[in-house]
């Protein structure tokens, strides 16, 4: 049972990193935002060489099957099982335990996924048939045969994710976020060195090997950090079953959770491949620019805040109740990161609706990826973007449920979500085109906007009965109106440049993207909007933490 505060020795710990927990969101940003550039510079190659073209569906579709492992086993699962019970014995100063979960969780980690790995390998043809029905012929086969590389490069990434949960749990951010770096290079690599020479289906399997190799490489980068931190290999899963069994106890419920985020990826993936060839491609090409700032965002905000929000809290392996001072400490943490999330977030929304074609073309618009592609992604991302500001401020929720040991509450509205997923995008994009007089292969623009709508059903429950819990949470009606009227200003200036102009794909974005930034932030600065003045104070917060 959640029972109250930390001890005091602890408070001043905690105080100080609700002072300073930004700077360990901005250094959770900043590895992001390095593996994100990394990997819209991948994206725009592999758009320039493949384009919209069959190979492409069948790469873009086939990375999602092996990628069940991470999805499943990964950041999100030890972030929610793993991370809360260690960080809690790291608080407590019970190192050498600590140690031990740590590596019994990596070892039978480490056995599943190897497991996991072969089955997926020998099972890869019925996996197509169940995840692209649409797929024949030559596009199928290549599929399965680039299913079948990538199920090990999948595998190592679970075993990076537990490096990842190491480092965090130290508030060690950088290097665990910033190490997809690698494998991005090794991809960009293989690009670089066979795009020009080799047919697209070549180039698709050795993509894959890429892949497979910056696999590896991501968690060569975060093993030099990461080992020091544990004390050396000991295997003793009696000695600590107390602690396992609470992880396990919570892993399943999440596993399940995560279980039902990648069904709704794949309803989306299903019916796209029953769409017109390019239907696969777009929605991924779109999905790359949706989640740059849900993880910028996002992520990087619930990333730092779990370990703190979790060392704020004391568990046991039934409770659920909140102590008024611990609740009073989440729901402040809560409602600031809220606040910064949304100052970011509504403008990427705004921009991706409105001056969407002109993001797009400047990343992919090359070789194969024609303008036509662009108005076709951009249709995907302006569905996108209804639902980014809820689907990025309930990351943030699901780590604070998470914080609490309550790992089962966002799996029941993740089967929520997912359910609206299937009956609306099946009703967006295969049903109402056509009724409406609409080529089919537009459909693809209504599963992202249903895939929106559920998106804001799942954030209303989660802080429906969140707030029970804790007491009020959430954003001001009033603070949302502000940073939209930002935006929507923005987008209009940034709209006037843009028909003004007459020039390149990539000379019109150079043109209009920085005046829609400087617009916002103008603004922001006008209407001395406080995050705009966190979010610069934060960013000198080590210079001038050291003068």
């Amino acid at each position: 049972m959640i029972s109250g505060a930390a001890p005091v020795s602890e408070e001043g710990a905690d105080r100080r990193r609700l002072r300073f927990g930004p700077n360990l969101a901005a250094v959770v940003a900043v590895g992001i935002l390095l593996s994100r550039i990394a990997g819209l510079v991948r994206e725009s190659i592999f758009a320039h060489y493949l384009g919209n073209s069959a190979a492409a569906d069948a790469f873009k579709a086939g990375f999602r099957i092996p990628n069940i492992l991470q999805n499943l086993f990964g950041e999100g699962v030890l972030s929610a099982s793993f991370i809360p019970v260690y960080s809690r014995l790291l608080s407590e100063g019970n190192e050498e335990v600590a140690d031990l979960v740590a590596w019994a969780v990596g070892a039978v980690l480490a056995v599943a996924i190897a497991l996991l790995v072969l089955l997926g390998v020998v099972g890869a043809p019925w996996l197509i048939g169940a995840i692209a029905p649409g797929f024949q012929g030559d596009t199928r086969q290549l599929t399965i045969r680039i299913v079948q590389v990538l199920f090990p490069g999948a595998g190592m990434l679970v075993m990076s994710a537990w490096c990842l949960g190491v480092l965090n749990s130290h508030h060690r951010f950088f290097a665990s976020y910033a190490a997809p770096v690698a494998w991005n290079l090794a991809i960009i690599a293989v690009l670089l060195l066979y795009g020009p020479q080799a047919s697209q289906q070549s180039l698709a399997i050795g993509i894959a090997w890429g892949s497979v190799l910056g696999s590896l490489l991501q968690i060569l980068v975060q093993l030099p950090q990461t080992l020091p931190l544990l004390g050396r290999l000991q295997l003793h899963f009696v000695r600590v079953q107390t602690q396992l069994r609470i992880v396990f106890n919570n892993l399943l419920p999440v596993i399940a959770s995560r279980g039902v985020a990648q069904v709704s990826g794949y309803i989306d993936n299903l019916l796209a491949s029953l769409l017109p060839t390019g239907a696969v491609a777009a929605l991924n090409y779109a999905q790359i620019l949706y989640l740059l700032p849900i993880s910028l965002f996002g992520m990087s905000v619930a990333a730092a805040e779990l370990p703190t929000m979790s060392r704020t809290t004391i568990s046991s392996m039934t409770g659920a109740d909140v102590s008024a001072a611990s609740a009073e400490i989440l729901r402040a943490r809560l409602n600031a990161g809220l606040r910064q999330i949304s100052f970011l977030v509504v403008p990427s929304a705004a921009s991706f609706l409105f001056i969407g074609d002109v993001i797009v073309a400047l990343l992919f618009e090359s070789g194969e990826f024609v303008h036509r592609d662009a108005i076709y992604v951009w249709s995907i991302l302006a569905g996108s973007a209804v639902g980014m500001l809820a689907a990025t401020m309930s990351r943030l929720y699901n780590s604070t449920y998470y914080a609490l040991s309550d790992t089962r509450t966002p799996l029941r509205f993740a089967l929520i979500r997912v359910t609206l997923t299937l009956v609306l995008g099946y009703l967006c994009a295969i049903v109402l085109p056509p009724e409406l007089g609409i080529a089919r292969r537009w459909g693809v623009a209504g599963l992202s906007t249903s895939a929106g709508i559920a998106a804001w059903v799942e954030f209303s429950l989660l802080r429906w009965k969140l707030n029970q819990q804790l007491g009020s949470t959430g954003l001001d009606r009033s603070y949302l109106v502000r940073l939209w009227g930002m935006a929507l200003a923005a987008s209009i200036a940034a709209l006037a440049i843009r028909f003004s102009l007459h020039a390149g794909p990539r000379l019109t974005a150079l043109a209009v993207i920085p005046v829609y930034g400087a617009v916002y932030i103008g603004l922001a600065y006008w209407l001395r909007v406080p995050e705009l003045t966190r979010l610069t104070g934060h960013a000198f917060g080590r210079f001038e933490s050291r003068r």
